[in-house]
């Protein structure tokens, strides 16, 4: 029997240009959710969890990244009823459709997310601003969208904490108080590799 940590992609982890990342989750869309699954997914769970104490149950939530969508059956699981969902990688995203958890789903891209700001109080980015997916920079757009006391959750799993440009990325959002950190938590992130993350909820001044 092949162990599962045998076939865990090597190269999900390291920084590549983002019509790579598509590719890489284009062909995944099919076993991604099997895979990660079986392997003890925890982030997108405590990242809902933990937004259980800061926002109402039916308050609009997107979940940026949904990926197949994960996270969205996540906060589902947290008692949260009102998520859109988005992503770049449309094989992803019609996985995610297809589940009928979603409120409304669209097709985004690096340069046009598909939303404008003040939209959403509550975004909820489960493993996109990770090495190897979104890159560093793409925090603090994501910040700029939020309205005032809105809120960002989102992770840094270990390989990205150990990447300087995320952590300065972090940094810079709150530095120039434009976001406070209000939970930072490290826990579990994939059980069967070991891998932590931190899950982190900014809050927009």
């Amino acid at each position: 029997m092949t162990d599962k940590k045998d076939v865990l992609r090597p190269a999900l982890w390291t920084p590549r240009p983002v019509d790579e990342t598509i590719a890489v989750y284009a062909d995944w869309a099919d076993n991604y959710e099997a895979e990660v699954t079986s392997r003890g997914y925890r982030t997108p769970d405590r990242l809902a969890a933990a937004l259980t104490g800061l926002v109402q149950p039916r308050t609009p939530i997107l979940d940026f990244g949904c990926g197949t969508g994960i996270g969205g059956a996540a906060l589902i699981r947290a008692g949260f009823r009102t998520i859109d969902g988005t992503d770049i990688t449309k094989e992803m995203l019609d996985k995610a459709r297809a589940r009928g958890i979603y409120r409304k789903t669209w097709h985004s891209s690096p340069s046009n997310m598909g939303f404008a700001a003040g939209d959403y109080a509550v975004i909820i980015a489960a493993g996109v601003i990770s090495l190897g997916a979104a890159p560093a920079d793409a925090l603090r757009p994501l910040v700029d969208k939020l309205p005032e006391n809105g809120l960002l959750a989102f992770s840094f799993n270990d390989p990205t904490i150990a990447d300087q440009s995320y952590i300065d990325a972090l940094d810079a959002v709150c530095d120039a108080a434009l976001a406070k950190v209000v939970l930072r938590e490290h826990g579990p992130h994939l059980d069967d590799v070991g891998m932590g993350s931190d899950i982190i909820i900014l809050r927009r001044l």
